[in-house]
C-alpha cells in the first residue's frame, strides 16, 4: 500500500491519505506529487486526511504547499476528515483562518465547486 493515492477527475484531484501519521516520512514525497498535479493544470485538490491520525510540522508543510498551489492557480485547496488532535494543530497553528477544512469529502467536494 502507498502512503497517498491520488485520483484525478475531471475538474480536480482527491489525495487520499493512507497511513497515520502525515510526517517528515511522506511529506517531501506528497508535496512533490502536488507539485506534478499543478503543473498539470490541476487547481482544485480535495485532501482527504481520513486514515491520518497525525500531523507534525512537515505534514502541515505539505498542506500549505498544496493550499499555495492551488490558491495561485485560481482554484481551490480543501482539506477533509480531520481527526481532533490535527484540527487542534491547525488551530494552534492559526491554518483554520486560511484554510478551507471540511467536516467529509461530500461536503469537501461541495466546497470544491
Amino acid at each position: 500500500m502507498t502512503e497517498f493515492t491520488i485520483n484525478k477527475k475531471e475538474q480536480h484531484a482527491e489525495v487520499l491519505i493512507n497511513v497515520e501519521k502525515l510526517d517528515s516520512s511522506i511529506s517531501p514525497l506528497l508535496k512533490s506529487e502536488l507539485v506534478i498535479l499543478n503543473t498539470e493544470g490541476i487547481k482544485y485538490i480535495l485532501f482527504d486526511l481520513k486514515s491520518a491520525r497525525y500531523c507534525d510540522s512537515s505534514g502541515l508543510s505539505a498542506i500549505l504547499v498544496g493550499n499555495r498551489l492551488c490558491k495561485n492557480a485560481g482554484g481551490k485547496f480543501v482539506i477533509c476528515n480531520l481527526n481532533d488532535t490535527i484540527k487542534k494543530l491547525i488551530s494552534i497553528s492559526q491554518l483554520d483562518s486560511i484554510l478551507h477544512i471540511a467536516t467529509s469529502a461530500e461536503e469537501g467536494l461541495q466546497k470544491l465547486s
